[in-house]
C-alpha cells in the first residue's frame, strides 16, 4: 500500500487510464475512511461466488483471480488507512490468451467520501481525479483610473482573465475647456470604468462555486473610490478579503498583489509551497553543512538515512523523481514536490531543483 501525495498519484492515474479490459474484468474498489476493512473482504468473497456464474472462461478467471488478489492485500491490514483505500486489480495484458494480473493500493492525499465496488473494463479513476483538483480559487483584481486587470490564483498559478483600460484622457486637456467640465467629464468616465470592471468581475465570478475570496490591488485613491461606492454585487462585496497598495495595473500586478497578500492567503498552497523554498535557502545559507543542494549529496544523505526533507522540483523527470521519493519515504524522510509557479520555485529548479535538509550532519 502506497500513501500518495498529489504529483504521485497524477503520475499513477495517467498510468491505470491507459489500461482497458477486453471485457468487464477490471475491478475498482473505494474504501471510505473508518470504514471496517473485514466487512469489504466478506463483500469481496461474495463478488467471487458470484463471478462463477461468468460464461467466458477467460473472463471468469480473470475476474475471480483479481478478486483473490484483493482479498490477500486486505487481509495484510489491520484496519482502514486515515484517508480510506483506493485498489484496483485486473488483467492488463495486451496479448489475448496470456494474464498479467496486476494490483495497486492507495492511500489517497484526502479522505475518500463514498465506497464503491464495480467490476468494468476500465478502472474507476474520477473520484481520486477530483482530488487533484484545486478546491479553492481567488478573485484578484489590480486597477488604477486608467487600467484595469482581472485575474485568478488557482493553485498555484496565476491567470490572467480580462484586461480593461478606461478611456478616461491624461492631466493635460484640450484647450478651451474649463478645469470644471475637464473634471466632470474625467470623473464621469471613470465612474462608467468603474461599472465597467464590477460587471465584468460578476460575469467572471458570481456563479464560480470555488471562489473563496477577492482581493483588490491599486493606488490608494483609486481602489479605495472603487470599494467606496458599491459599484459590485453585494455576493461579491462579501467576498472580499483585502486590499493591497500597489501601484501597477496590468498583468504582471496580479503578481504583485499575490507576493504582497501574504497573510491573506496564509493557509493557501502557493503561499506554503513559497515558505517550504524559503525555508530551504535559509538553511541554506546558515546551516550549509546540513542542507544540501544538488543530486549528489542528496543521494549520499539518502543512502544513510541522513535526510529529514527532500525537496524536488516537479520539471525533474518523473523516473528521476520517483526513484527519490521511494529512497526517502524507505528512510521516513518527508517529501516536498516544488513547483515553479512561483519565482523561488523557478530558481530552485535553475539551481538544480534538488535538496535536502539533514537530521544529522555527515
Amino acid at each position: 500500500m502506497t500513501e500518495m501525495n498529489k504529483t504521485e498519484l497524477a503520475e499513477i492515474l495517467e498510468q491505470l487510464e491507459k489500461y482497458k479490459g477486453r471485457h468487464t474484468e477490471l475491478v475498482t474498489i473505494y474504501v471510505p475512511s473508518g470504514y471496517d476493512i473485514n466487512s469489504v473482504q466478506r463483500q469481496l468473497g461474495a463478488e467471487k461466488s458470484t463471478a462463477k456464474n461468468i460464461k467466458s472462461t477467460g473472463t471468469r478467471k480473470n475476474v475471480i483471480d483479481a478478486l483473490e488478489k484483493l482479498i490477500r492485500e486486505l487481509k495484510t491490514l489491520k484496519k482502514t488507512p486515515e484517508n480510506g483505500l483506493a485498489l484496483f486489480s485486473g488483467n492488463i495484458s495486451k496479448v489475448e490468451g496470456q494474464q498479467d494480473l496486476q494490483l495497486w493500493a492507495i492511500e489517497p492525499p484526502s479522505p475518500i467520501k463514498s465506497r464503491l465496488y464495480r467490476c468494468d473494463k476500465e478502472f474507476v479513476l474520477e473520484p481520486l481525479k477530483e482530488m487533484l483538483e484545486v478546491s479553492e480559487v481567488f478573485g484578484l483584481l489590480v486597477m488604477d483610473r486608467k487600467e484595469a486587470t482581472i485575474g485568478l490564483l488557482e493553485g498555484k498559478r496565476i491567470e490572467v482573465l480580462q484586461k480593461m483600460t478606461s478611456g478616461v484622457p491624461s492631466k493635460v486637456r484640450a484647450g478651451g475647456q474649463s478645469s470644471q467640465r475637464f473634471h466632470r467629464i474625467t470623473e464621469g468616465l471613470t465612474k462608467k470604468f468603474y461599472k465597467r470592471i464590477a460587471d465584468e468581475m460578476k460575469n467572471i465570478f458570481f456563479n464560480m462555486p470555488k471562489l473563496k475570496g477577492i482581493i483588490i490591488g491599486g493606488p490608494v485613491p483609486t481602489k479605495d473610490e472603487f470599494l467606496d461606492v458599491e459599484y459590485m454585487v453585494t455576493q461579491l462585496r462579501e467576498k472580499i478579503i483585502g486590499k493591497v497598495d500597489i501601484g501597477d495595473a496590468s498583468a504582471s500586478g496580479l503578481n504583485e498583489l499575490v507576493e504582497k497578500s501574504q497573510n491573506l492567503l496564509k493557509d493557501h498552497e502557493r503561499t506554503l509551497e513559497k515558505k517550504d523554498v524559503e525555508k530551504f535557502f535559509q538553511n541554506l545559507g546558515e546551516n550549509p553543512e546540513k542542507t544540501f543542494l544538488g543530486e549528489e549529496n542528496t543521494r549520499r544523505a539518502l543512502e544513510v538515512g541522513a535526510v529529514e526533507i527532500l525537496y524536488l522540483s516537479n520539471k525533474l523527470s518523473k523516473s528521476l523523481i520517483k526513484e527519490l521519493t521511494e529512497i526517502a519515504k524507505n528512510t521516513g524522510a518527508e517529501v516536498k514536490v516544488i513547483s515553479t509557479e512561483t519565482t523561488e520555485g523557478e530558481q530552485f529548479y535553475n539551481m538544480g531543483g534538488i535538496g535536502s535538509i539533514l537530521r544529522f550532519k555527515i
